[in-house]
């Protein structure tokens, strides 16, 4: 062998160590950043956006991944998690999904039954009632319809859990000159949570009342409210 074939063996042995150390290199860069960003984990992200208090459904999201290091603790990685929930607030799209933008669904509690009434919107929920929301629910009475024979306002139920707050609704018009909705052209079905004797007073109410209407009460407030302030009549002002 001379001198220019040696020559090249060895620059053939440096280019293959060269290789192998340039592939070396690489593996522990991968490897280096493998141990830095760790394994992906599945997440979900909002297709839409989503109003607040509505009820969650898996359509709402879509699937993601990402590094399991940068993934918030709060993450929901399972849509199983989002049975009988809703959004506790307006849910942006994109947004990473994550258990603190959502809450139970309000549920009945032993010895209670779902009802549901209209109630006129300019009037009676104003955007600001909610599932979740405790009001207290008030009924006008005309004249006729009450023991006093003064038109009346009665405190029916007191402090009422609402589980749930429909859409929007067009009413029919009036059909008779006493339909206590004569005036109202939109109205929301509201569903309470009541027992058995708040229930009969708010279906009467519904039926026979010439207004039903709702009052928010504060979070943490006493529901309380004692018997004498529970009906007003307007000679009560004189």
């Amino acid at each position: 062998m001379n001198s220019r074939q040696r020559r090249g063996v060895i620059l053939l042995v440096l280019s293959a160590l060269c290789a192998v150390g340039a592939f070396a290199g690489v593996l522990t860069v991968i490897r280096d950043v493998n141990s830095k960003v760790g394994p992906e984990v599945t997440a979900y992200r909002l297709k839409s956006d989503i109003a607040p208090y509505r009820e969650l459904t898996a359509s709402q999201f879509e699937r993601t991944s990402m590094p399991e290091r940068w993934l918030p603790g709060t993450a929901v990685t399972n849509l199983r998690d989002i049975r009988g929930k809703i959004a506790v607030t307006q849910l942006k799209k994109g947004s990473l999904l994550q258990s603190d933008m959502i809450v139970d669904r309000p549920a009945l509690e032993a010895g209670q039954q779902e009802i549901a009434i209209m109630i006129d919107a300019s009037t009676g929920v104003a955007g600001k009632i909610n599932p979740g929301s405790r009001v207290n629910i008030y009924a006008t009475f005309e004249a006729e319809n009450n023991d006093k024979g003064k038109d009346q306002s009665k405190l029916i139920v007191p402090g009422a859990r609402v589980l749930d707050v429909g859409k929007l609704t067009a009413l029919e018009p009036a059909q008779s000159g006493n339909d206590r909705r004569r005036t109202a052209r939109e109205a929301v079905p509201i569903t309470f949570a009541l027992d058995t004797a708040d229930a009969q007073r708010v279906a009467f109410a519904e039926s026979f009342a010439e207004h039903v209407r709702l009052a928010l009460v504060a979070d943490g407030s006493d529901t309380a409210v004692p018997p004498a302030d529970r009906s007003y009549t307007l000679d009560e002002d004189k």
